[in-house]
């Protein structure tokens, strides 16, 4: 099948991989034209583990290509796939300025039947919207073509997004068409032979899908870094409550792991958006307000430990910091906890010296040459010099690290860990100080 995939981000390159590596014919389309000029020359603008590879032998393969000429995207598919960001708006709000602009251009060069997907996370009844715009253009030019919107939405995890893609859990697609129903399961025919993954709904409640399903396993981690922080005035320690209740198959071990708070491109901004579209239906979601302030909060966990333990007074004290994605298997630092820790650490005059494995371009474009942070080649170079050390991404190289080396580096042997990645005894043996996600009373002792 011939397909257009709008936006070359996580969502629109991992989307439009995947398809090309089944045989579909996929053109990306993106205005940004430096970023269409690396993808040509091989060049993948994020990091996600295998997509370089099926990028590659798609466009060898010539089942995948890349333009930023609009027209040409349109006269492509009969499937247009959005893709596009829906950033948040300073309400909260998803701004669908992006998705509404790719529809008004199907609209202004489409010559036949075509179906508009929304692969984009967007609020309940922008189908309705994308239609209106499409419809619009047509109006326009005095046309009376006929077209389908379809609700499309993705359930990739950054990081294991092509896996995600390939073997799905479910496919949700919302359509009122049996036109495009049909066309959308020749699309995913491939991912599809062993069981129906298949889901088929109306529109809105497929917007809605995407959005209740990242709140709800945002709302698992608040749940559990409350309990963290409850955990920790009580005395107990948390990953024996993770181990005892995860053992519920009602409530199962995914999502329930303390940390310092989630970040990334969906969870926050989702919550957020989803809390604003009640907002605007005359409904207080209570629940998803609670979710949004306790992750706030978690992110300066880390800090608060940290500031207690020298007495609040941080002034020229030297930070190592391991991890700087908001995840493992990413650069992506949107939203990260990292980011809320550093800037904390920086407003009380204190420095970093930080390593990730693969954010590092992604930190020095952000922060660029700030004088209070220190990029450093690898995890032992941060060590070098520094006070104590902050772990807020748990990346599998810093599960066992050297700690007689960790305790010889830093002036406090001091550990804060945002992600649980350790066993106390075990730092204790080696002499140092390990301070954790709701491990007992013992995360909020003094220097010296």
């Amino acid at each position: 099948m011939k397909i257009t995939i709008f936006g070359t981000g996580y969502v629109g390159l991992v989307t439009g991989a995947c398809l090309a590596d089944v045989g579909h014919d996929v053109l990306c389309m993106d205005v940004d034209q430096g970023k269409i000029e690396k993808l040509k020359n091989g060049k993948i603008p994020i990091y996600e583990p295998g997509l370089d590879s099926i990028v590659k032998h798609t466009v060898e393969a010539g089942r995948l290509s890349f333009t930023t000429d609009t027209e040409q995207a349109v006269k492509h598919g009969t499937l247009q796939f959005i893709a596009v960001g829906t950033p948040p708006d300073e309400d909260g709000s998803a701004d669908l300025q992006y998705v509404l602009a790719v529809a008004k251009s199907i609209g202004q060069y489409m010559d036949d039947y075509k179906v508009v997907v929304d692969k984009s996370t967007v609020p309940v009844g922008t189908g309705d919207k994308v239609k209106a715009a499409v419809r619009a253009q047509l109006d326009k030019r005095g046309l009376e073509l006929d077209f389908d919107v379809v609700s499309n939405p993705e359930f990739l995890k950054e990081g294991a997004a092509i896996n995600d893609f390939m073997k799905p859990d479910r496919i949700v697609v919302g359509t009122d068409s049996e036109q495009a129903a049909e066309l959308l399961r020749e699309v995913y025919y491939p991912f599809n032979r062993n069981h129906d993954r298949m889901i088929f709904m109306d529109i809105r409640s497929a917007e809605l899908t995407k959005y209740a399903a990242n709140s709800m396993l945002a709302t698992k981690i608040s749940f559990m870094n409350e309990m963290s922080n409850l955990a920790e005035r009580l005395g107990a320690d948390i990953e024996a409550v993770r181990r005892g209740i995860g053992s519920d198959p009602r409530i199962g071990y995914h999502f329930i792991y303390p940390g310092c708070g989630y970040g990334g491109s969906c969870f926050p901004k989702d919550v957020q958006a989803l809390a604003r579209t009640a907002g605007d239906c005359d409904y207080e979601a209570k629940l998803l307000n609670a979710v949004e302030a306790v992750n706030y909060a978690q992110k300066h966990v880390l800090f608060d430990k940290i500031s207690h333990f020298f007495q609040g007074d941080l002034k020229g004290k030297v930070v190592a910091v391991w991890g700087l994605a908001f995840k493992p298997n990413t650069d992506d630092m949107r939203e990260a906890s990292s980011r809320t820790l550093m800037e904390n650490l920086w407003k009380a005059g204190a420095t970093v010296q930080a390593f990730d494995p693969e954010a590092m371009e992604e930190t020095q474009r952000i922060y660029g040459d700030h004088e209070g942070l220190t990029l450093c080649g690898t995890k032992e170079q941060a060590l070098k010099g520094a006070d104590v050390l902050a772990i807020c991404t748990e990346w599998k190289e810093f599960r066992s690290p050297d700690f007689d080396l960790i305790a010889g580096a830093l002036k406090q042997p001091a550990v804060f860990d945002g992600r649980n990645l350790y066993e106390p005894e075990m730092l204790e043996r080696h002499g140092l100080v390990y301070y954790a996600i709701g491990r007992g009373r013992n995360q909020f002792h003094s220097a010296g």
